[in-house]
């Protein structure tokens, strides 16, 4: 067997996301970076192997879609795409395509495809030297060595075989007192899935299950204990099976028996079940997959250990790198073998598989909270970090970190964290000690989110400018039928989409304001009752929109409305109220109708940025209503949320304000938006990031889609010697960030952006401008 030895700054070990975002990071700060996969195809458990589609937290809060390098490359898949996307079992190999196509554009980055992780060569008792492995079907022996070693395995095999401590299984409540905890610790772990996918060949598809399949007979165990097939194409998360094998070493027997399962689910649809056999009878198998996408196993230890408590404290890191915000999702141990499946899902009734308003339901909502980097900073090995399902956490809090969203980001600040390590000469401690700041400010500049920090470069001159643009936006409000603009922009049919209007608990309405005072507001409401109701209406300021209390402090007002019977009737709430100067433009209020079932405030086809509703699940909680929608509202005077002055809040997304400059819809494009400096200032390097895919998560884009808010055709003019010359024009445009460093560099005193077209929406938007030397 021949043996190749390769010198690398940073060896990233696993290519599924968070591996494939954080070679990519690492080499684009200019580390010499490899990173090594035993599959053929990038992505993990979201490759066209397995089919997994990631999930973040955009399922559960609005404008919390995961950005940076996931999102670059979920854009590109969806504007390459004709296929669409639901979830587990529909991804074709576009998306594989897209993820290599990015990894071959990068500059430093050696993919090692095919290659298995045999072990590694300690140079001492804390630092690995190399890691060890074979290419499949070559006859190849590689010693990679490395600088910082990243083990995005999921099971942790470079971290075991380098000697890190580890736990698997289930923390007992008696350790860290978490609510999800088991009463005792135990060795239980979430299982592994397969999937499959069906097509409708228009005819009468028969199907016989073969005689190793699993029979089923008996339709409790379907829809009494959560595993509905609601989807005659397939899809079904609940095809898995964990406990009692152990899922690393009993893998195989673990990939037959699913087998067995999910060949055994499709016979009791096609041929038994009185629900589904009628509608998927033109119905055939058109893929069963084969590796199964795994959930858990070893947790490697770190230098700080997450819990549950810091999800549902939302604790504030100081080294804070990377958000999440999934549900606390733990399936129950033994999938398809236990008596339910994940336990919000088995108690939704016969169709409808999760209930929001239950008490687990309730107890498992959270988000959006921040990630440290100490998780992912291995304690028994110096130069080991991880990133994935195997770091430094709880059993519980497992359930909500372990999404392929929230992986990457962990991913990309790894990558982005172990270079500017390199580039430092820091160790770890080092690192968390004196490099935050830059790691986070790098995070933030490649377009990242972080709920606790913000844009403080002190080398993006754009901070510094005065901002002016051709026009901006005003809210009068949203009536029901007001058009919207999210065309392809479809309503997920898998996690739970609260949407009914009739006031059953207590909804509130977030609302921008800019300032001065709120003479009224006025609900669109319905009454069916033919009698006269009464509704309590509260104010509140929030402290941003995923503020979820259900009593954010003191009301600054409150009234009681009389609702006469009728349909759509617009109700005003004379406030006449001056708003406390502390309140900033562009920050949020929240409009609070307390429950009455008698009435429903309707929901608009319009959605305003950032203007989500939320809805009570329980007397402290609410969460967000529906996909992000706005209620029907009016606000007099007209608020100005949306001024010029957004872009240089330092956020790119609506948070604590709007944080995004919005044209009058009303004036045609182009618009324009202007920085200026009393001093000229050196340019070399633009970077905007512009609105768009953020409100929902990934299922719910349409093949070829390009959002309608992202400026399509655009140019960047600089003030030059008092003429205006421009510097980049771009067409066709459908990302979100865009980075623009010129040939040469230039001296200005002002910087203008000019949106001449956008991808369907009438007015031209924009979250941030970046400008550095």
């Amino acid at each position: 067997m021949k043996t190749i030895t390769e010198n690398y700054d940073i060896v990233v070990c696993g290519g599924g996301l968070a591996g494939f975002c954080a070679a990519v990071a690492a080499a684009r700060q200019g580390a010499k970076t490899c990173l090594v996969h035993n599959r053929p195809v990038l992505g993990g458990n979201s490759s066209s192997e397995v089919g997994v589609t990631p999930h973040g937290a955009a399922a559960f809060h609005a404008y919390a879609r995961e950005t940076g390098i996931i999102s670059e490359a979920l854009i590109e898949e969806r504007a390459r795409n004709h296929a669409e996307i639901y979830e587990n079992g529909w991804t074709n190999s576009v998306w594989d395509m897209v993820l290599y196509d990015l990894a071959q554009k990068t500059s430093g980055l050696t993919l090692h495809l095919n290659t298995d992780i045999r072990g590694v060569d300690m140079r001492d008792k804390r630092n690995i030297a190399a890691v060890l492995a074979v290419v499949q079907n070559a006859e190849i022996e590689l010693r990679l060595e490395g600088r910082t070693f990243i083990d995005c395995t999921g099971d942790g095999i470079v971290a075991d075989s380098a000697g890190c401590r580890w736990r698997m299984g289930s923390e007992g409540r008696d350790e860290f007192d978490e609510p999800h905890a088991p009463p005792q610790a135990n060795g239980d772990t979430m299982g592994s899935s397969i999937h499959f996918l069906a097509r409708d060949t228009g005819r009468a598809a028969p199907y016989v299950a073969p005689d190793w399949a699993v029979k089923h007979e008996d339709a409790s165990y379907f829809y009494d204990q959560g595993r509905i097939p609601k989807e005659d194409r397939g899809g079904f998360w609940w095809i898995e099976i964990g406990v009692p094998y152990h899922t690393i070493h009993d893998a195989e027997t673990i990939r037959h028996e699913l087998t067995r399962h999910a060949l055994g689910v499709w016979d009791w649809m096609k041929n038994k079940d009185p629900k589904t056999k009628d509608r998927v009878k033109n119905y055939a198998l058109d893929w069963i997959g084969q590796v199964p996408g795994k959930r858990e196993s070893r947790r490697i230890i770190g230098r700080y250990f997450m819990t549950e408590h810091d999800i549902i404290n939302q604790t504030v890191f100081p080294d804070e790198i990377a958000f999440g915000g999934w549900f606390v999702d733990l399936h129950t141990p033994g999938g398809l073998l236990a008596k339910t499946s994940e336990p919000s899902a088995a108690v939704g009734g016969d169709e409808h598989e999760y209930d929001t308003f239950s008490d687990y339901s309730a107890m498992s909502y959270c988000g959006p909270y921040g990630v440290p980097l100490r998780i992912l900073l291995a304690k028994d090995v110096d130069n080991l970090m991880m990133a994935g399902r195997n770091v430094s956490v709880t059993h519980a809090a497992l359930g909500t970190v372990r999404v392929m969203g929230t992986t990457a980001l962990m991913g990309e600040a790894a990558g982005i964290a172990a270079a500017i390590g390199l580039e430092k000469g820091h160790d770890f401690d080092q690192l968390v000690a004196k490099d935050m700041v830059q790691i986070q400010q790098r995070l933030l500049a490649n377009g990242c989110h972080l709920p606790n920090y913000r844009n403080e470069d002190p080398q993006d001159v754009a901070r510094f400018a005065q901002v002016r643009a051709s026009s901006e936006a005003s809210i009068h409000g949203v009536a029901p039928e007001s058009p919207g603009h999210h065309e392809g922009l479809a309503v997920w049919k898998d996690q739970p989409q609260y949407h009914i209007e009739r006031l059953e608990t207590r909804r509130g309405q977030l609302v921008a304001i800019s300032g001065g005072r709120i003479d009224s507001i006025e609900l669109c409401l319905s009454n069916e009752s033919g009698v006269e109701q009464q509704l309590e209406v509260r104010l509140y300021a929030v402290r941003h929109i995923w503020d979820y209390r259900a009593e954010p402090d003191q009301p600054l007002a409150s009234a009681t409305l009389t609702v006469p019977p009728g349909r759509h009737l617009w109700v005003p709430w004379e406030l006449n109220f001056e708003l406390p100067t502390h309140l900033l433009s562009g920050s949020f209020l929240r409009v609070d109708a307390l429950a009455n079932k008698q009435l429903l405030w309707h929901a608009s086809r319009k959605i305003i940025p950032g203007h989500m509703a939320t809805y009570a699940i329980s007397p402290n909680r609410m969460r967000r209503f529906g996909n992000g929608h706005t209620l029907a509202f009016r606000i007099s005077p007209a608020q100005r949320p949306f001024g010029p002055a957004q872009i240089l809040s330092g956020v790119a997304r609506p948070h604590r304000a709007t944080n995004l400059w919005i044209s009058d819809p009303a004036q045609p494009l182009p618009q324009w938006i202007e920085l200026s400096w009393p001093e000229p200032q050196t340019l070399h390097e633009i970077q905007l990031i512009f609105p768009g895919h953020l409100i929902r998560e990934y299922h719910a884009y349409a093949p070829f889609y390009r959002d309608s808010q992202c400026p399509r055709d655009y140019r960047v003019e600089a003030l030059v010697d008092g003429r205006w010359t421009r510097l980049v024009e771009v067409h066709d445009n459908y990302q979100r960030l865009r980075r623009h460093v010129l040939a040469e560099s230039i001296t200005a005193t002002s910087l203008r952006v000019v949106v001449m077209a956008t991808n369907g929406d009438p007015s031209a938007a924009l979250y941030e401008i970046r400008c550095r030397a």
